[in-house]
């Protein structure tokens, strides 16, 4: 191209009406500007800063932002361009050629984490295929084109009103939950609310736990400085008749919270029995102290028993937390707690800066989700692809390994199967050895649990997309101690 063509296909493009794009660039501060202008580009380019293919912004938008005359800007790029290091075509603008790119430093590669896994089957993992992402969308438009102008400035640390509400009509309807829009604090997640509940000193440890947990939520209340008692678990779920009769340290020390997960405990399954339901409540009003629920995979019961929320038989002595992470995605870090009134004032003073606080757009998003019916469609599509992958598990555990028994399968997105006494370690290990990636069930147990340690695995059945969810059984029974 000639220095003609070249001058007037930037000219044209600097005066094009297209919005500025803006480009740090250092001059050196002396010498002519033109010379300093190419140079400051060249190196950009050089170093990998500016990529291929990469826009420039117009010449008159640069020009004044370098303070230089605009004339100036165009040189310097007809000069690169004819040097090869941009690109300049009449109504596409000036970029970086693609030949001009930086060869790359030669780096070397890190084993990325679950290097050698196949089968993912780990446990608290939904289907991330599934999320919905057109209805997903949707909502987002839907919830913007409808936000008032204050959802966009300082936020509130109640979380919005729109989802609070929204909430407190599905809670009430899916789940049993008693509650008006201003005892909903939205946080991110349950381990947020842990962390608000105990580190931000609203309520005082000890804590009683049931015996088996995610081994994160333990770490974070010692973190928090929370000592964890745990109490015995059998058939019918946590043994909350043993709460009045803690050791004597505990009680002397004022124990009045404990945390429960009684829709489906985690990870050994089962509900939560009614009668000892009653007796945590009984006792934490005894306290003057609280149920803390974890509601977290409640929706997903395979089962026509109706288990709703323990929270509906006290609303004063029970703290209800429930998230996204199971139902939706992790990645949309959206959860609630549904607090006894005299404790709202506390969480959001607890609460603190506003970089604890969740984004409005995803709130805004969710309610619109949850009212359009989205969330209620995708809930039930999802719990309909869960059940039969929990089918498909038990039908090939009853073929291939008659003799492990799988447990906890009413409901939820895991199952725990029962191994032979001694086994478990050698288990996991095998299925290691076969690409598959699963927990053990000891590595959930409370190191101080009452209870006799158990032999098990704890089978994820959701995260492994669908055409991949049959090998990934299919390994697993070749995993499996023999009778």
């Amino acid at each position: 191209m000639s220095d003609s063509r070249v001058n007037s296909a930037i000219r044209a493009e600097g005066d094009a009406p297209r919005s500025g794009t803006d480009l740090l660039l250092a001059l050196a501060p002396e010498g002519p500007r033109r010379a300093a202008v190419a140079a400051a580009l060249r190196e950009a380019v050089r170093s990998g800063r500016l990529a291929p293919g990469t826009l420039l912004p117009p010449y008159r938008t640069l020009a004044a932002d370098l303070g230089v005359a605009r004339n100036t800007v165009a040189d310097a790029y007809a000069e690169l361009v004819a040097e090869g290091w941009l690109t300049a075509r009449q109504g596409s603008g000036t970029r970086v050629a693609e030949r001009a790119a930086a060869k790359p430093r030669r780096v070397p590669k890190k084993s990325p984490a679950g290097a050698g896994v196949v089968h993912d089957l780990r446990q608290g993992q939904p289907d991330a295929t599934s999320f919905p992402r057109a209805a997903w969308a949707s909502a987002v438009r839907r919830a913007l084109n409808a936000a008032p102008h204050d959802a966009f400035g300082p936020p509130d640390p109640h979380g919005r009103p729109e989802l609070r509400r929204a909430l407190a009509e599905y809670l009430a309807r899916v789940r049993g939950v008693a509650a008006s829009p201003d005892q909903i604090v939205v946080c991110a997640g349950f381990a947020h609310g842990l962390r608000l509940l105990f580190g931000g000193g609203v309520l005082p440890g000890p804590l009683a736990v049931e015996p088996y947990s995610l081994p994160f939520h333990r770490g974070l209340l010692a973190g928090a400085g929370v000592r964890t008692v745990p109490i015995g678990l059998d058939s019918e779920g946590a043994r909350t008749d043993q709460l009045a009769s803690l050791p004597e340290t505990t009680s002397r020390h004022g124990a009045r919270a404990v945390l429960l997960t009684p829709a489906h405990q985690f990870p050994t399954g089962g509900p939560l029995h009614a009668e000892r339901r009653a007796a945590a409540v009984d006792w934490a009003r005894g306290r003057g102290g609280v149920v803390v629920e974890d509601d977290y995979d409640g929706e997903f019961r395979y089962d026509r028993e109706p288990i709703g929320a323990v929270q509906g038989l006290d609303p004063d002595h029970v703290v209800y937390i429930g998230s996204v992470s199971k139902s939706l995605s992790p990645a949309v870090r959206l959860g609630w707690m549904v607090l006894p009134p005299h404790l709202v004032d506390a969480v959001l003073a607890a609460k603190g800066l506003r970089e604890a606080w969740t984004g409005v757009t995803d709130q805004l998003a969710l309610a619109a989700f949850i009212e359009s019916g989205h969330y209620d469609r995708h809930v039930r599509r999802m719990r309909q692809r869960y059940r039969e992958r929990r089918n498909l598990l038990v039908a090939a555990l009853a073929e291939h390994a008659p003799h492990v028994e799988a447990t906890g399968v009413a409901a939820g997105l895991h199952a725990v199967l029962r191994l032979p006494e001694g086994t478990e370690a050698s288990t996991v290990q095998a299925a290691g050895r076969l690409g598959v990636a699963l927990d053990g069930l000891a590595a959930f147990r409370h190191p101080g649990s009452p209870e006799p340690q158990r032999d098990g695995l704890v089978v994820g059945y959701a995260a492994p997309p669908e055409h991949r969810y049959r090998p990934a059984v299919e390994a697993l029974c070749r995993a499996l101690p023999p009778r």
